[in-house]
């Protein structure tokens, strides 16, 4: 005899294990990126520079609710009763066709749950508008899994969402009532969004603009001697129907001696060094500068503050996101991928042109950067647009082709030279700086050759 069991799981479950591995800030990145998917989802986005020009979304929080409202075309009424408030999307369901970045089906419901125990959608396409609510009791309740969808006579203005959020967690609405949270939030948004707001999109945090973090690379003018020339690697190919645009170099000439002693100087320059990934212009790795971009592997140095005028950024893009090498937040890289491993090392062989070249320019680190000054800070995009030519190396298996530069090389050294490099108290610079020039704050590199050029001075006259 064969008896059936009670074997579904419970919303117990289901509530801790889509929230227990996320972070809040993450969660609340997941509600933009379904901004952003709505838009490719409902309209035909153009290919100029700003495609998002009309779109918005925003955000509100205090310690007794949590807002999100846009425009950016509303949740279909058929995505809405077919998959869009399922614990997980249907396979046959996915987006193959733009490029989004949603695999799963967990985003919305993961964030809501995250942050309270009450939550309301409201949506409105041109079409239809309807609303659906989640109590405290449908979670409690595990016999239960349908959700009331009430259809509105009026729509919200412009096809767009409401998503809110009550009876907050306790340490939830502690976070949202703390100043520090909305600045960390506003840095994750102008970092992990900088280039889908560069084209147009707005976002604001409590009724502030969101303005995006602005990255390029130094490129030399055309008329520049070519012994002179700076010049990023660009790498432009196809992967598995996965576009890869890559490009790597100086974002700032490199530091000199006072700057590499002085953290306050240079902390700006460290936060903008290392590798930024994006996927379908969606941030997923932010200035990386460990063994996952490369850093201390395959001859690769690991890095230090010698190396924070070097910058890169890889740019995939796919209609189909399974195909995308991220994990299930959209905050990391999934390393296993076989496109990711084969971008990887292009990643490093570009990485060694620049840690090759701080090396050999150290010695002469005033002469490099008369040099780099001199070349222009230019956007990623305008390097993406590089034509391939036949400057251009081609790669075997014709996945892409990569611009290698011929960076510029040092004379070499006199032999008969030597660097003197020592440490003192910073009062007792102070005090010699006083001394000889009459102020306290001059470099100590003059100090130390002054001092120096004293003592050479008597011992010549001894």
């Amino acid at each position: 005899m064969t008896e059936m069991i009670h074997a579904s799981p419970t919303k117990r479950f289901f509530v801790s294990m889509l929230t227990r591995d996320i972070e809040l800030e993450d969660a609340i990145l997941d509600l933009l990126d379904n901004c952003i998917d709505g838009i490719l989802r409902t309209h035909t986005v153009a290919e100029t520079p700003t495609p998002y020009d009309s779109y918005f979304a925003n955000i509100e929080f205090d310690r007794e609710h949590f807002k999100i409202e846009d425009n950016c075309g509303g949740i279909p009424y058929k995505l809405a009763t077919e998959y869009a408030f399922m614990m997980g999307r249907p396979h046959d369901e996915n987006d193959t066709d733009i490029p989004t970045v949603g695999m799963y089906g967990i985003g919305m419901k993961r964030a809501m749950f995250k942050m309270g125990r009450e939550s309301s959608v409201y949506s409105s396409t041109e079409k239809d508008s309807f609303s659906v609510s989640i109590s405290p009791g449908w979670l409690e309740t595990d016999s239960d899994w349908e959700l009331p969808l009430e259809h509105m006579d009026s729509s919200l203005g412009e096809a767009g969402t409401i998503i809110e959020v009550k009876s907050l967690q306790e340490g939830i609405a502690q976070r949202f009532d703390s100043k520090s949270f909305h600045a960390d939030m506003e840095t994750l948004i102008r970092t992990h969004y900088s280039f889908i707001i560069q084209k147009g999109f707005q976002i604001s945090i409590n009724g502030t603009e969101v303005k995006p973090r602005l990255t390029g690379l130094l490129m030399s003018p055309s008329s520049t001697p070519e012994d002179e020339r700076i010049m990023p690697y660009v790498f432009k190919g196809n992967f598995d129907d996965v576009e890869i645009n890559l490009a790597v170099g100086f974002f700032r000439p490199m530091p000199n001696l006072e700057e590499l002693d002085e953290e306050q100087i240079t902390r700006r320059s460290k936060d903008d060094a290392g590798w930024t990934i994006a996927c379908n212009d969606r941030v997923v790795v932010f200035n990386d500068k460990t063994r996952l971009t490369g850093w201390g592997e395959s001859g690769v140095p690991s890095y230090h503050s010698q190396f924070i005028g070097i910058t890169g950024i890889v740019h995939f893009k796919c209609n189909d996101a399974w195909k995308l090498p991220m994990t299930t937040t959209k905050r990391g890289v999934d390393t296993s991928s076989e496109l990711y491993m084969f971008v990887k090392d292009l990643m490093k062989e570009g990485m060694k042109r620049f840690t090759q070249y701080t090396n050999k320019w150290k010695p002469e680190a005033e002469k490099e950067r008369a040099m780099s000054s001199a070349a222009k800070l230019t956007s990623f995009g305008e390097m993406f647009s590089l034509e391939v030519n036949e400057k251009w190396t081609a790669l075997k298996g014709g996945n892409g082709a990569r611009l290698i530069p011929d960076l510029p090389k040092p004379k070499a050294a006199p032999v008969h030279t030597r660097q003197i490099k020592f440490a003192r108290h910073i009062k007792e610079i102070e005090m010699v700086s006083d001394h000889l020039f009459g102020v306290l704050d001059v470099p100590p590199s003059e100090v130390g050759e002054k001092c120096f050029d004293i003592i050479l001075e008597q011992a010549h006259q001894s």
